[in-house]
């Protein structure tokens, strides 16, 4: 089988280490001593950078490596018109340092006044273009489960919403309102980063979220039609990946357990063309659940980890792959090989140099040679 447009054999889930210049530039603008002019000139010029690092390490799917972003999903969403950022989450989980997400707040009916991530792609494809390279353009967007999850009925507006049902229409609405803006813009893959799918692997996560949401079985379909509806009106030629996670702060993880209790919606019901699943280590459980996985889709497999500076074991990788390729249908034909997640889900980042980041993405883009021969795109 041929590989979903966009997709390669080695692949990325998205973010770097955001260079020191990117930090400080970013600390003096929340300052107020760089305009958000000043600003985006410096990210621009890290972003070139990066694009070219990411070629020389063998990947063809590039990304601006989220580098203007302090959080993989809040710097998306407060875009969002209705949707406010107001204090803090609170979590049994505590992150490294203390550090927790801001929380979101829905304060009104969801809309989509104006494109959120079209001016940063058409930046990215102006530099991929510079480059004079053949390699996609990818785009990370977190996903619309994101808004809910971690919210209670009592942070979504009642009189924006007496009833949840509107409330994931609009949801849905302003996501296909976005991927239309990005597909005119010429973009043709779209990555959906989803931490809650996973998170209702893990038996406390999954306790803690029926308290707030009711049935877990319930609530994983739930995400997978609120998904569905907001890639429904994507045209043929517009790849959607999504991204599985269990946390990936400061090289720290917030959640374990294998992928049984959502296997079955994960890959049966999401209407999605490529997994992009978390696999470094045992927290991810083993790889039977990729029994479901159908026929014409493909499996990204982040069995190398973003979190530890220590280069993997070829030979051991690629047994894992030939493992993985046990439980799928057309074997090795529907994998690819990955980092379990960025490197920099977060401003912070993950506890490694950035030589040692490239390092391991150029050993990943080797092992996939080796496992897959010298063409990445097939």
């Amino acid at each position: 089988m041929s590989l979903p447009n966009g997709v390669y054999r080695t692949d990325q889930v998205g973010s770097f280490l955001r260079p020191k210049a990117v930090l400080e530039a970013r600390e003096k603008a929340a300052e107020g001593k760089l305009s958000p002019e000043q600003l985006r000139e410096i990210e621009d010029k890290y972003i070139a950078d990066v694009v070219k690092k990411q070629l020389d390490a063998g990947l063809r799917s590039i990304t601006d490596g989220e580098f203007r972003r302090q959080w993989f999903h809040v710097d998306f969403l407060r875009h969002l018109y209705g949707v406010e950022l107001r204090g803090a989450l609170q979590s049994t989980n505590a992150s490294v340092g203390g550090t927790m997400p801001p929380r979101l707040v829905v304060v009104d009916k969801i809309a989509h006044p104006k494109s959120i991530q079209v001016d940063d792609f058409k930046y990215l494809e102006s530099r991929i273009a510079a480059a004079g390279a053949k390699a996609t353009t990818k785009v990370c967007i977190p996903s619309p489960t994101m808004v809910h999850f971690r919210n209670s009925r009592d942070t979504i507006d009642e009189k924006a919403y007496p009833t949840l049902e509107p409330f994931f229409e609009d949801l849905a609405r302003v996501y296909q309102e976005e991927l239309d803006d990005l597909y005119k813009a010429g973009a043709r893959f779209v990555q959906l980063d989803d931490t809650n799918l996973a998170y209702l692997c893990d038996p406390k996560m999954r306790s803690e979220a029926e308290q707030r949401h009711g049935d877990a079985n319930v609530l994983a379909r739930q995400y997978a039609a609120l998904i569905n509806a907001a890639i429904s009106k994507r045209p043929a030629d517009l790849t959607i990946g999504i991204h599985l996670c269990r946390g990936n702060h400061r090289s720290q993880w917030f959640a374990q357990g294998g992928y049984e209790p959502v296997a079955e919606v994960l890959f049966k019901d999401l209407n999605v063309d490529a997994y992009f699943l978390e696999y470094d280590d045992a927290r991810s459980g083993d790889f039977s659940p990729l029994r479901h996985l159908p026929e014409n889709k493909v499996v990204v497999l982040g069995v190398l980890t973003s979190k530890k500076p220590d280069l993997e074991d070829k030979a051991e990788i690629i047994k894992r792959l030939n493992e993985a390729a046990s439980f799928c249908p057309k074997g090795l034909k529907q994998l690819c090989l990955s980092h379990q997640c960025g490197f920099s889900s977060t401003s912070e980042g993950n506890d490694l140099t950035e030589d040692e980041q490239w390092a391991k993405v150029k050993l990943q883009s080797e092992i996939a040679r080796e496992v897959w021969g010298d063409d990445l795109s097939i």
